[in-house]
């Protein structure tokens, strides 16, 4: 109940079987284009017989990479030389986009250090897939965030502002 008001709100996350495991030995895709450690998570709200829904996902970048595990604290993420990663990147977002229609990717990794290829390969596929119905972009959440700066995460809603209206 909120100002007198009462509503049901429901939260439902749906883990996908597809390429579960854990972090580190689980990384990017398949040739199928399921992405590993892939959730879905849904919000619900009822009021008065009217039900609203969103839907957020997440998983692991979508093209081929891994992150052996070592001695080292974080482990330096390798972006596979010897797979075409655009169709198993182009396979993911077309099931993405016919479950769940319009995309918006938020990459929060950072975009300096080890992580920095990353972000980058992931910037350039997605331009150059060239499809109006998905969006990026990237937010150096570590950077951005530090010292408990949560009070920056406006910067990151202010550039999803339009498409969170839309």
């Amino acid at each position: 109940s909120i100002n007198g008001k009462c509503f049901d709100w429901l939260l439902i996350s749906r883990r996908s079987c597809f390429r579960a495991g854990v972090r580190y030995y689980v990384r990017g895709i398949d040739s199928e284009g399921h992405a590993a450690n892939f959730v879905e998570t849904e919000q619900i709200v009822h009021y008065k017989g009217s039900k609203a829904s969103f839907v957020q996902t997440r998983g692991s970048i979508p093209f081929f990479w891994s992150q052996r595990p070592n001695l080292k604290y974080k482990p330096k993420p390798q972006i596979s030389k010897s797979v075409n990663h655009m169709d198993g990147f182009q396979r993911h977002f077309d099931s993405q986009i016919i479950s769940y229609g319009k995309q918006m990717i938020v990459n929060l990794v950072n975009q300096k250090g080890s992580e920095k290829p990353l972000e980058q390969t992931f910037s350039k596929m997605v331009n150059s897939m060239a499809n109006g119905m998905v969006r990026y972009v990237a937010f150096d959440f570590h950077k951005e965030c530090s010292r408990m700066r949560w009070d920056r995460l406006q910067i990151l809603m202010d550039q999803l502002a339009e498409q969170q209206d839309e």
